[in-house]
């Protein structure tokens, strides 16, 4: 091997962006430790193997072995390929024909979509501590009149000799309490998480059984579990609440529309070298809830997370702010992908 040789396996060995080299046939003759990680495989076991046995395209316009075939050179963003384990990864690639001694070799170039996702967790996160900041503020000058209202109320209602008008001081005292629960809720649990060994799979088989008794068998559960999945240090109780929060939400969501067979997607998947916030770790838990639903109305896809925000004229649009609370508290990532007929709820939790 020479010096020109060795150093260029040096640079694509050190590469953060998956390089994949393919002859005419469309075998793979090369994959860079990059590659190794995205694909779940290593070079020794796919050398020689077609493409389509590793990696393929889930969509229905162009796709990547149709545009090997082409011969032509191409870049296409945001792709969502399929490794051979089923995992989904959202990336952009370019294919880049080649010729070396009198042969045809294909260069693909895949680009995780792995730096854009960290970004927007950055700015969720800076969002969701200056709602924070601002919720607190507004409880503060919500709570201290409402406690004067109840308590104003409490003493009329003593001071009344006809009962008729106690219905009304029993309105009043009603709704300041409900107020005061709805910034209860805003603000989150003032308990500290229990953090224990689980297996998250009984915090799905639970969040399962409830769902699966409050559609009353007229939604379509399915289960798609990686049993290999070791135990995790968790707040069961919280991530339960947190998945709840979600599954509920596709639950309503289906039963509200006209899809012929509405149906729930529990998956769980182990996920390596993932990056959460600025941190990269070796393993994480990702959780999937998908449904077949009508899909997130465009206008609040931005704000999803949001305090307040709801698709529903009945929601409080709190449910998916105390759930991205309860993952940020657990070091880990919420993040969502919907279209007419396919909402995916992605909770990405560290396995360390």
């Amino acid at each position: 091997m020479t010096l020109s040789t060795t150093l260029n396996k040096l640079l694509l060995d050190n590469l953060t962006t998956t390089v994949i080299l393919l002859n005419s046939k469309l075998h793979i003759k090369y994959i860079n430790p990059a590659a190794e990680i995205m694909l779940s495989t290593s070079f020794q076991r796919c050398v020689n193997l077609p493409i389509t046995d590793i990696v393929s395209e889930k969509t229905e316009s162009l796709t990547l072995q149709q545009v090997l075939e082409k011969g032509q050179a191409c870049t296409k963003h945001d792709a969502c390929l399929v490794t051979s384990n089923n995992q989904e990864v959202m990336a952009d690639y370019i294919i880049t024909p080649i010729t070396s001694e009198n042969k045809t070799l294909f260069l693909i170039e895949i680009i995780v979509l792995d730096i854009l996702r960290v970004s927007r967790e950055e700015v969720i996160l800076s969002q969701q501590e200056g709602n924070k900041l601002l919720i607190r503020g507004l409880a503060h000058e919500i709570k201290n009149p409402l406690g004067g209202i109840r308590g104003a109320a409490q003493l009329l209602e003593r001071a009344l000799t006809d009962n008729s008008f106690k219905e009304y001081t029993n309105i009043l005292i009603e709704e300041a309490d409900r107020l005061c629960n709805l910034v209860d809720r805003m603000l989150g649990s003032n308990k500290l998480p229990n953090y224990q060994m689980t297996n998250i799979h009984e915090i799905l088989e639970r969040v399962y059984q409830l769902i699966t008794a409050e559609s009353q068998g007229n939604i379509h559960l399915i289960k798609d579990y990686d049993p290999s999945i070791p135990e995790i240090i968790v707040d069961a109780e919280q991530i339960i609440q947190a998945v709840l929060n979600i599954t509920r939400n596709a639950l309503e969501a289906l039963q509200n529309s006209a899809i012929e067979d509405p149906k729930i997607i529990l998956k769980t998947r182990v996920l390596r070298q993932f990056t959460i916030g600025t941190i990269r770790h070796r393993l994480v838990i990702n959780i999937d809830i998908t449904d077949n639903g009508p899909g997130i109305p465009p206008h609040i896809k931005d704000t999803l997370f949001f305090p307040m925000v709801s698709g529903r004229p009945e929601g409080t649009g709190l449910g998916l702010a105390i759930t991205q609370n309860i993952i940020t508290q657990h070091k880990g990532a919420i993040e969502c992908h919907s279209q007419s007929g396919n909402t995916k709820f992605s909770i990405f939790l560290p396995l360390e």
